[in-house]
Protein backbone atom coordinates (compact mmCIF):
# COMPACT_ATOMS: atom_id res chain seq x y z
CA UNK A 1 0.00 0.00 0.00
CA UNK A 2 0.84 3.97 -0.21
CA UNK A 3 1.88 6.42 2.54
CA UNK A 4 -1.03 8.92 2.47
CA UNK A 5 -2.05 11.64 5.26
CA UNK A 6 -5.36 13.04 6.02
CA UNK A 7 -5.58 16.94 6.48
CA UNK A 8 -7.84 16.29 9.65
CA UNK A 9 -4.57 14.96 11.50
CA UNK A 10 -3.16 18.64 11.82
CA UNK A 11 -6.30 20.58 10.81
CA UNK A 12 -6.01 22.65 13.72
CA UNK A 13 -2.25 23.54 13.51
CA UNK A 14 -1.10 23.34 9.70
CA UNK A 15 -2.74 24.27 6.81
CA UNK A 16 -2.59 22.83 3.36
CA UNK A 17 0.49 24.90 1.98
CA UNK A 18 2.46 22.79 5.39
CA UNK A 19 1.21 19.94 4.72
CA UNK A 20 2.13 19.55 1.23
CA UNK A 21 5.84 20.12 2.51
CA UNK A 22 5.68 18.03 5.21
CA UNK A 23 4.55 15.22 2.42
CA UNK A 24 7.60 15.93 0.92
CA UNK A 25 9.89 15.73 3.84
CA UNK A 26 8.47 12.61 5.35
CA UNK A 27 8.15 10.74 1.73
CA UNK A 28 4.33 10.27 2.00
CA UNK A 29 2.86 9.25 -1.31
CA UNK A 30 -0.49 10.60 -1.28
CA UNK A 31 -2.40 13.88 0.12
CA UNK A 32 -6.14 13.77 1.06
CA UNK A 33 -7.26 17.60 1.10
CA UNK A 34 -9.69 18.69 3.24
CA UNK A 35 -12.22 21.15 1.07
CA UNK A 36 -12.32 24.09 4.21
CA UNK A 37 -8.52 24.11 3.95
CA UNK A 38 -8.45 24.48 0.00
CA UNK A 39 -11.11 26.98 0.27
CA UNK A 40 -8.23 28.32 2.67
CA UNK A 41 -5.54 27.85 0.29
CA UNK A 42 -7.64 29.42 -2.52
CA UNK A 43 -7.37 32.58 -0.25
CA UNK A 44 -3.49 33.29 -0.81
CA UNK A 45 -3.17 30.83 -4.08
CA UNK A 46 -4.27 29.68 -7.36
CA UNK A 47 -5.45 26.78 -8.65
CA UNK A 48 -2.79 26.59 -11.21
CA UNK A 49 -0.35 27.16 -8.35
CA UNK A 50 -1.48 23.75 -6.44
CA UNK A 51 -1.77 22.21 -9.74
CA UNK A 52 1.88 22.91 -10.55
CA UNK A 53 3.14 21.73 -7.20
CA UNK A 54 1.99 18.32 -7.64
CA UNK A 55 3.24 18.55 -11.48
CA UNK A 56 6.75 18.25 -9.84
CA UNK A 57 6.64 16.64 -6.57
CA UNK A 58 6.26 12.80 -5.69
CA UNK A 59 3.37 13.67 -3.85
CA UNK A 60 0.01 13.53 -5.19
CA UNK A 61 -3.94 14.46 -4.40
CA UNK A 62 -5.96 11.05 -3.54
CA UNK A 63 -9.20 12.27 -2.81
CA UNK A 64 -11.22 15.14 -1.29
CA UNK A 65 -12.59 15.31 2.43
CA UNK A 66 -15.57 15.53 2.75
CA UNK A 67 -19.27 15.96 1.81
CA UNK A 68 -20.85 15.12 4.68
CA UNK A 69 -24.85 14.46 5.71
CA UNK A 70 -26.03 13.43 2.33
CA UNK A 71 -29.05 11.88 3.51
CA UNK A 72 -32.34 12.85 4.10
CA UNK A 73 -31.53 16.46 3.23
CA UNK A 74 -34.29 19.84 3.08
CA UNK A 75 -33.88 21.47 -0.21
CA UNK A 76 -32.02 24.30 1.70
CA UNK A 77 -29.44 21.65 2.76
CA UNK A 78 -29.22 19.42 -0.53
CA UNK A 79 -28.53 22.31 -2.45
CA UNK A 80 -25.65 23.67 0.20
CA UNK A 81 -24.48 20.27 -0.38
CA UNK A 82 -24.55 19.87 -3.98
CA UNK A 83 -23.09 23.10 -4.38
CA UNK A 84 -19.73 22.21 -2.31
CA UNK A 85 -20.06 18.58 -4.37
CA UNK A 86 -19.56 20.41 -7.71
CA UNK A 87 -17.09 22.57 -6.23
CA UNK A 88 -15.12 19.45 -5.38
CA UNK A 89 -15.64 17.75 -8.60
CA UNK A 90 -14.58 21.15 -10.41
CA UNK A 91 -11.40 21.14 -8.42
CA UNK A 92 -10.90 17.64 -8.54
CA UNK A 93 -10.61 17.64 -11.77
CA UNK A 94 -7.92 20.15 -12.12
CA UNK A 95 -5.69 18.72 -10.02
CA UNK A 96 -6.38 15.46 -10.96
CA UNK A 97 -7.48 14.52 -7.49
CA UNK A 98 -9.68 11.60 -8.26
CA UNK A 99 -12.10 10.69 -5.60
CA UNK A 100 -14.42 12.38 -3.21
CA UNK A 101 -15.63 11.03 0.66
CA UNK A 102 -18.93 11.09 0.60
CA UNK A 103 -20.35 10.47 4.55
CA UNK A 104 -23.88 9.80 5.61
CA UNK A 105 -25.67 11.86 7.55
CA UNK A 106 -25.76 12.04 11.80
CA UNK A 107 -28.70 13.35 13.97
CA UNK A 108 -30.72 11.62 16.98
CA UNK A 109 -33.25 11.78 14.16
CA UNK A 110 -31.51 8.93 12.22
CA UNK A 111 -31.88 6.46 15.64
CA UNK A 112 -35.72 6.55 14.17
CA UNK A 113 -35.24 5.82 10.24
CA UNK A 114 -35.77 2.18 9.13
CA UNK A 115 -33.36 0.49 7.16
CA UNK A 116 -35.45 0.32 4.66
CA UNK A 117 -35.78 3.94 4.61
CA UNK A 118 -31.75 4.87 4.67
CA UNK A 119 -31.09 1.78 1.61
CA UNK A 120 -33.85 4.26 0.08
CA UNK A 121 -32.48 7.35 0.23
CA UNK A 122 -28.86 6.27 0.15
CA UNK A 123 -29.19 4.69 -3.52
CA UNK A 124 -31.12 7.76 -4.38
CA UNK A 125 -28.70 10.54 -3.66
CA UNK A 126 -25.36 8.12 -4.44
CA UNK A 127 -27.02 7.73 -8.03
CA UNK A 128 -27.66 11.32 -8.33
CA UNK A 129 -24.06 12.09 -6.77
CA UNK A 130 -22.51 9.66 -9.43
CA UNK A 131 -24.69 11.63 -11.81
CA UNK A 132 -22.79 14.51 -11.53
CA UNK A 133 -19.49 13.08 -10.75
CA UNK A 134 -19.37 11.16 -13.68
CA UNK A 135 -19.08 14.20 -15.91
CA UNK A 136 -15.84 15.53 -14.25
CA UNK A 137 -14.60 11.82 -13.90
CA UNK A 138 -14.61 11.25 -10.29
CA UNK A 139 -15.33 8.94 -8.00
CA UNK A 140 -17.10 8.65 -5.00
CA UNK A 141 -15.96 7.00 -1.85
CA UNK A 142 -18.87 5.78 0.51
CA UNK A 143 -17.64 6.19 4.47
CA UNK A 144 -19.99 3.72 6.76
CA UNK A 145 -19.59 5.46 10.51
CA UNK A 146 -20.26 2.48 13.05
CA UNK A 147 -21.65 5.10 15.96
CA UNK A 148 -25.67 4.70 16.20
CA UNK A 149 -26.63 8.23 14.87
CA UNK A 150 -25.17 7.78 11.69
CA UNK A 151 -27.46 6.17 9.53
CA UNK A 152 -25.21 3.90 7.70
CA UNK A 153 -22.85 2.43 10.29
CA UNK A 154 -21.15 -1.10 8.79
CA UNK A 155 -20.17 -2.65 5.66
CA UNK A 156 -22.92 -5.28 5.36
CA UNK A 157 -25.45 -3.00 5.18
CA UNK A 158 -22.83 -0.23 3.06
CA UNK A 159 -22.35 -2.82 0.54
CA UNK A 160 -26.24 -3.44 0.39
CA UNK A 161 -26.75 0.03 -0.80
CA UNK A 162 -23.09 0.06 -3.28
CA UNK A 163 -24.69 -3.13 -4.82
CA UNK A 164 -27.66 -1.18 -5.72
CA UNK A 165 -26.25 1.71 -6.79
CA UNK A 166 -24.23 -0.63 -8.85
CA UNK A 167 -21.97 2.20 -10.88
CA UNK A 168 -18.55 1.94 -11.62
CA UNK A 169 -17.40 5.48 -10.04
CA UNK A 170 -19.20 4.51 -6.55
CA UNK A 171 -17.30 2.45 -4.28
CA UNK A 172 -16.07 2.42 0.14
CA UNK A 173 -14.24 4.27 1.87
CA UNK A 174 -13.12 1.68 4.81
CA UNK A 175 -11.33 3.80 7.85
CA UNK A 176 -10.44 1.63 10.33
CA UNK A 177 -11.59 3.43 13.56
CA UNK A 178 -15.24 3.71 12.34
CA UNK A 179 -15.04 0.11 10.95
CA UNK A 180 -14.28 -0.18 15.03
CA UNK A 181 -16.87 2.08 16.04
CA UNK A 182 -19.24 -0.89 14.98
CA UNK A 183 -19.52 -3.39 17.96
CA UNK A 184 -15.13 -2.89 17.99
CA UNK A 185 -15.12 -4.85 14.72
CA UNK A 186 -16.00 -8.12 16.28
CA UNK A 187 -16.82 -9.53 12.61
CA UNK A 188 -13.39 -8.87 10.73
CA UNK A 189 -14.89 -10.84 8.31
CA UNK A 190 -17.33 -8.37 6.63
CA UNK A 191 -14.04 -6.82 5.43
CA UNK A 192 -14.32 -9.68 2.80
CA UNK A 193 -17.61 -8.79 1.79
CA UNK A 194 -16.16 -5.71 -0.28
CA UNK A 195 -14.43 -6.42 -3.60
CA UNK A 196 -11.21 -5.11 -4.62
CA UNK A 197 -12.40 -2.95 -7.37
CA UNK A 198 -14.52 -1.43 -4.52
CA UNK A 199 -12.08 -0.17 -2.55
CA UNK A 200 -11.38 3.45 -3.51
CA UNK A 201 -9.63 4.59 0.13
CA UNK A 202 -8.57 3.21 3.48
CA UNK A 203 -7.80 5.46 6.14
CA UNK A 204 -5.63 3.84 9.01
CA UNK A 205 -5.97 4.88 12.46
CA UNK A 206 -6.23 2.94 15.94
CA UNK A 207 -7.95 3.44 19.31
CA UNK A 208 -8.28 4.24 22.54
CA UNK A 209 -9.52 0.98 24.57
CA UNK A 210 -13.21 2.88 26.37
CA UNK A 211 -16.54 1.42 25.81
CA UNK A 212 -18.40 1.97 22.99
CA UNK A 213 -20.67 4.22 24.66
CA UNK A 214 -17.86 6.80 24.99
CA UNK A 215 -15.84 6.10 22.32
CA UNK A 216 -15.26 9.18 19.76
CA UNK A 217 -13.27 10.65 17.14
CA UNK A 218 -10.95 12.42 19.64
CA UNK A 219 -10.05 9.27 20.51
CA UNK A 220 -8.66 8.36 17.53
CA UNK A 221 -4.42 7.22 17.77
CA UNK A 222 -1.64 7.18 15.42
CA UNK A 223 -1.80 3.02 13.97
CA UNK A 224 -0.15 0.92 16.70
CA UNK A 225 -0.56 2.88 19.76
CA UNK A 226 -3.90 1.49 20.20
CA UNK A 227 -6.17 -1.49 19.93
CA UNK A 228 -7.80 -1.99 16.63
CA UNK A 229 -6.64 -4.98 14.75
CA UNK A 230 -4.49 -2.96 12.17
CA UNK A 231 -2.13 -6.13 11.23
CA UNK A 232 -5.16 -8.32 10.32
CA UNK A 233 -6.68 -5.14 8.42
CA UNK A 234 -3.75 -5.04 6.20
CA UNK A 235 -3.87 -8.49 6.08
CA UNK A 236 -6.90 -9.02 4.05
CA UNK A 237 -6.44 -5.98 2.27
CA UNK A 238 -3.01 -7.43 1.17
CA UNK A 239 -4.74 -10.74 0.29
CA UNK A 240 -7.21 -9.33 -2.09
CA UNK A 241 -4.21 -7.33 -3.83
CA UNK A 242 -5.42 -3.66 -2.97
CA UNK A 243 -2.31 -1.28 -2.77
CA UNK A 244 -3.77 2.22 -2.99
CA UNK A 245 -3.66 4.45 -0.04
CA UNK A 246 -3.35 3.83 3.57
CA UNK A 247 -3.93 7.57 4.88
CA UNK A 248 -3.89 8.32 8.36
CA UNK A 249 -7.37 10.35 9.33
CA UNK A 250 -7.29 11.39 13.07
CA UNK A 251 -9.16 14.15 15.13
CA UNK A 252 -7.10 14.14 18.41
CA UNK A 253 -7.03 17.32 20.07
CA UNK A 254 -3.67 15.88 21.41
CA UNK A 255 -2.36 16.01 17.88
CA UNK A 256 -3.33 19.55 16.79
CA UNK A 257 -1.65 21.04 20.16
CA UNK A 258 1.80 19.31 19.11
CA UNK A 259 4.42 20.73 16.22
CA UNK A 260 2.75 19.42 12.75
CA UNK A 261 6.39 18.63 11.62
CA UNK A 262 6.17 15.77 14.57
CA UNK A 263 2.88 14.25 13.64
CA UNK A 264 4.06 13.94 9.83
CA UNK A 265 6.83 12.35 11.04
CA UNK A 266 5.50 9.96 13.05
CA UNK A 267 2.66 9.04 11.56
CA UNK A 268 5.32 7.95 8.61
CA UNK A 269 7.53 6.24 11.44
CA UNK A 270 4.52 4.53 12.48
CA UNK A 271 2.32 3.57 9.57
CA UNK A 272 5.30 2.57 7.05
CA UNK A 273 4.71 -1.20 9.45
CA UNK A 274 1.11 -1.84 7.90
CA UNK A 275 1.69 -0.93 3.74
Amino acid sequence: MKLGINEATCKENSSLELDLQLCEKYHYDYIEIRLDMLKDYLKKYTIEDLQNFFKTSHVKPYAFNSIEDINFCSPAQEKTMLDLFIFACEMGQKINNPYIIVVPTISDEMLTKTDEEIFADSVKVLKKLSDIASSYNMKLAFEPIGNPRWCVRELTQCMKIINAVNRDNVGVALDAFNLFLYNKLQNINTIDLVPLEKIFVYHINDSEDLDLSVLDHCHRLLPGDGVIPLKEISAKLHAKGYDGIASIETFRPQYWQMNPDDVFRLGAEKTKIYL
